[in-house]
């Protein structure tokens, strides 16, 4: 019997993509299957001050072992901006978007377009946390390409990409992505966990 993993985040898209690559590690639940109404409160200043936030806020809630994700999107050209905002670059509410046309509108004069995923990952476990960290750097598209994926993937082309994400199907955007490279560091660390404890 797989270790049930409850994921912090209210992103059915995030759970998707995680459940993917968690499949045969994990039986992986949500928050919903807790019966979490309300919106998980993420107030930090930075992805992982966010994080932590959530994975505290399910952990001590409801007591169970959970994983939590921040995720920002960071170009030079604006600062580092959107950054710990990503979601809500545009204002309240939410809204994907309207995101990504501001993002367009605010690099319409900018040649230079270098930006980066980050994934902060927070696993808690026996009242413990431990933090894992990906990124994926690329660029922002003049325009935005492809209808698969969420957020910011139709205008976010990895190096060494001719595509953006939204142009990939999940399984490759999970090849390389931000949150697939946190996820793989995290799966590490508890095969390793498993590893020293059955000894």
């Amino acid at each position: 019997m797989l270790p049930i993993l409850y994921l912090a985040t209210q992103n059915l898209h995030k759970v998707e993509e995680i459940a993917a690559l968690l499949a045969g590690q994990f039986e992986v639940r949500t928050v919903q299957d807790l019966g979490l109404q309300e919106e998980i409160p993420e107030t930090g200043s930075t992805l992982e001050e966010n994080s932590l936030q959530k994975a505290q806020f399910i952990a001590d809630r409801y007591q169970v072992t959970c994983l939590s994700d921040d995720s920002g999107l960071e170009v030079e050209a604006l600062g580092g901006a959107p950054g710990v905002y990503s979601a809500r670059y545009a204002g309240e509410p939410k809204n994907d978007q309207k995101n990504l046309d501001l993002l367009l509108h605010n690099l319409r004069s900018e040649n230079h377009r270098n930006a980066r995923f980050v994934t902060i990952l927070t696993y808690h476990t026996e009242g413990k946390y431990i933090q894992f960290e990906g990124e994926i750097k690329g660029n922002i598209t003049m325009e935005a390409r492809g209808s698969s994926g969420f957020g910011y993937d139709p205008v976010f082309q990895p190096q060494d990409s001719t595509r953006t994400f939204a142009e990939m199907t999940l399984h490759e955007k999970n090849q390389m992505a931000h949150r697939a490279r946190a996820l793989q560091k995290f799966k590490t660390f508890v095969d390793e966990s498993r590893k020293s404890h059955d000894k």
